[in-house]
Protein backbone atom coordinates (compact mmCIF):
# COMPACT_ATOMS: atom_id res chain seq x y z
CA UNK A 1 0.00 0.00 0.00
CA UNK A 2 1.36 3.22 -1.10
CA UNK A 3 2.28 5.64 1.75
CA UNK A 4 1.46 9.71 1.64
CA UNK A 5 4.80 10.10 2.45
CA UNK A 6 5.58 8.18 -1.15
CA UNK A 7 4.03 11.12 -3.01
CA UNK A 8 6.38 13.66 -0.94
CA UNK A 9 9.68 14.49 -1.82
CA UNK A 10 12.06 12.21 -0.38
CA UNK A 11 13.44 14.67 2.03
CA UNK A 12 10.29 15.34 3.95
CA UNK A 13 9.91 12.07 4.38
CA UNK A 14 13.52 12.22 6.07
CA UNK A 15 12.29 15.47 8.31
CA UNK A 16 9.20 13.54 9.28
CA UNK A 17 11.17 10.50 10.58
CA UNK A 18 14.05 13.05 12.19
CA UNK A 19 11.44 14.48 13.79
CA UNK A 20 9.36 12.00 15.44
CA UNK A 21 12.61 9.43 16.43
CA UNK A 22 13.57 12.74 17.83
CA UNK A 23 9.96 13.27 20.07
CA UNK A 24 10.37 10.08 20.93
CA UNK A 25 13.85 9.84 22.12
CA UNK A 26 13.21 12.90 24.22
CA UNK A 27 9.72 10.97 25.42
CA UNK A 28 7.99 14.63 24.05
CA UNK A 29 4.70 15.02 22.02
CA UNK A 30 3.77 16.66 19.36
CA UNK A 31 0.95 18.74 18.05
CA UNK A 32 0.16 20.76 14.87
CA UNK A 33 -2.34 23.98 14.23
CA UNK A 34 -2.91 23.88 10.37
CA UNK A 35 -4.50 26.34 7.96
CA UNK A 36 -3.07 26.70 4.68
CA UNK A 37 -1.60 23.23 4.57
CA UNK A 38 -5.09 21.64 5.64
CA UNK A 39 -4.10 19.09 8.17
CA UNK A 40 -1.07 17.60 5.62
CA UNK A 41 2.26 17.66 8.05
CA UNK A 42 -0.33 15.74 10.48
CA UNK A 43 -0.73 12.47 8.04
CA UNK A 44 2.81 12.68 7.21
CA UNK A 45 3.28 12.52 10.87
CA UNK A 46 1.15 9.86 11.46
CA UNK A 47 2.08 8.25 7.98
CA UNK A 48 5.30 6.63 9.64
CA UNK A 49 4.51 3.07 11.65
CA UNK A 50 6.67 2.65 14.85
CA UNK A 51 7.13 6.35 15.90
CA UNK A 52 4.13 8.33 15.14
CA UNK A 53 2.98 7.76 18.64
CA UNK A 54 5.03 10.60 19.68
CA UNK A 55 2.02 13.21 17.73
CA UNK A 56 -0.77 13.63 20.31
CA UNK A 57 -2.96 15.99 17.63
CA UNK A 58 -3.88 18.50 14.99
CA UNK A 59 -6.37 21.22 14.93
CA UNK A 60 -7.25 21.86 11.15
CA UNK A 61 -8.73 25.48 11.34
CA UNK A 62 -8.56 26.68 7.98
CA UNK A 63 -11.47 29.52 8.71
CA UNK A 64 -11.19 32.11 10.93
CA UNK A 65 -13.92 30.09 13.02
CA UNK A 66 -12.24 27.54 13.79
CA UNK A 67 -9.33 29.27 14.84
CA UNK A 68 -11.30 31.13 17.35
CA UNK A 69 -13.56 27.92 18.67
CA UNK A 70 -10.79 25.72 18.70
CA UNK A 71 -7.71 27.07 19.88
CA UNK A 72 -9.17 29.82 21.46
CA UNK A 73 -8.05 32.92 19.70
CA UNK A 74 -10.52 35.93 19.90
CA UNK A 75 -12.47 36.98 16.64
CA UNK A 76 -11.50 40.51 16.99
CA UNK A 77 -7.99 39.48 17.64
CA UNK A 78 -8.05 37.70 14.03
CA UNK A 79 -9.84 40.19 12.33
CA UNK A 80 -7.87 43.30 14.09
CA UNK A 81 -4.73 41.18 12.57
CA UNK A 82 -4.95 39.59 9.75
CA UNK A 83 -5.55 35.57 10.11
CA UNK A 84 -2.42 35.25 7.99
CA UNK A 85 0.28 37.33 10.56
CA UNK A 86 3.00 36.73 12.73
CA UNK A 87 0.29 37.49 15.77
CA UNK A 88 -2.22 34.85 14.84
CA UNK A 89 0.31 32.47 14.08
CA UNK A 90 1.87 32.91 17.56
CA UNK A 91 -1.08 32.43 19.02
CA UNK A 92 -2.43 29.60 17.12
CA UNK A 93 0.85 27.76 18.23
CA UNK A 94 -0.05 28.40 21.94
CA UNK A 95 -3.74 27.69 21.36
CA UNK A 96 -2.33 23.77 20.12
CA UNK A 97 -0.51 23.67 23.23
CA UNK A 98 -2.90 24.84 25.54
CA UNK A 99 -6.05 22.46 24.19
CA UNK A 100 -3.56 19.21 23.96
CA UNK A 101 -1.20 17.79 25.72
CA UNK A 102 1.57 18.56 23.65
CA UNK A 103 4.71 19.36 24.33
CA UNK A 104 5.71 21.20 21.40
CA UNK A 105 2.89 22.61 19.03
CA UNK A 106 3.51 24.04 15.13
CA UNK A 107 1.00 26.58 14.07
CA UNK A 108 1.16 27.51 9.56
CA UNK A 109 -1.05 29.98 8.25
CA UNK A 110 -0.81 31.50 5.12
CA UNK A 111 -1.91 32.07 1.59
CA UNK A 112 -1.13 28.41 -0.20
CA UNK A 113 -2.86 29.19 -3.47
CA UNK A 114 -3.95 32.89 -5.31
CA UNK A 115 -4.70 35.45 -2.74
CA UNK A 116 -7.29 37.99 -2.57
CA UNK A 117 -7.03 41.72 -3.26
CA UNK A 118 -3.45 43.01 -1.29
CA UNK A 119 -2.64 39.77 0.02
CA UNK A 120 0.51 38.23 -1.48
CA UNK A 121 0.41 34.56 -2.74
CA UNK A 122 3.05 31.74 -0.80
CA UNK A 123 3.21 34.35 2.05
CA UNK A 124 3.27 31.69 4.75
CA UNK A 125 3.30 32.46 8.71
CA UNK A 126 4.70 29.90 11.16
CA UNK A 127 4.89 29.91 15.12
CA UNK A 128 6.45 26.83 17.16
CA UNK A 129 6.52 26.72 20.60
CA UNK A 130 7.62 24.57 23.36
CA UNK A 131 5.76 24.49 26.50
CA UNK A 132 7.93 26.39 28.54
CA UNK A 133 9.73 28.97 26.27
CA UNK A 134 8.97 31.48 24.45
CA UNK A 135 7.44 30.74 20.73
CA UNK A 136 9.47 31.20 17.71
CA UNK A 137 8.14 32.99 14.44
CA UNK A 138 9.10 32.83 10.52
CA UNK A 139 8.18 34.56 8.15
CA UNK A 140 8.12 32.40 4.32
CA UNK A 141 7.75 34.51 0.72
CA UNK A 142 7.57 31.35 -1.32
CA UNK A 143 6.35 32.94 -4.22
CA UNK A 144 3.11 32.30 -6.82
CA UNK A 145 4.38 28.51 -6.76
CA UNK A 146 1.05 26.98 -6.64
CA UNK A 147 -1.64 25.51 -4.17
CA UNK A 148 0.83 22.16 -4.08
CA UNK A 149 3.95 23.49 -4.22
CA UNK A 150 3.76 26.52 -1.35
CA UNK A 151 2.14 23.35 0.34
CA UNK A 152 4.88 21.45 0.32
CA UNK A 153 7.65 24.06 1.07
CA UNK A 154 5.04 25.01 4.12
CA UNK A 155 5.67 20.95 5.63
CA UNK A 156 9.29 22.08 4.98
CA UNK A 157 9.83 24.67 6.94
CA UNK A 158 7.12 23.54 10.09
CA UNK A 159 8.88 20.04 10.18
CA UNK A 160 12.26 22.08 10.44
CA UNK A 161 11.05 24.02 13.16
CA UNK A 162 9.83 20.94 14.67
CA UNK A 163 13.01 19.57 14.88
CA UNK A 164 14.73 22.71 16.49
CA UNK A 165 12.31 23.22 18.99
CA UNK A 166 13.90 19.28 20.43
CA UNK A 167 16.87 20.82 21.86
Amino acid sequence: MERLVDRLPEDVEDLAYALLKGACDRGLSLATAESCTGGLISAILTDLQGISHAFDRCFVVYSDAAKAGMLGIARDRIKAEGAVSETIAIAMAHGALNHSSADIALAVTGFAGPAGPGNEPGLVHFACVRRGRPAKHHEAHFGDLGRGAVRVEAVRTGLAMMIDALD
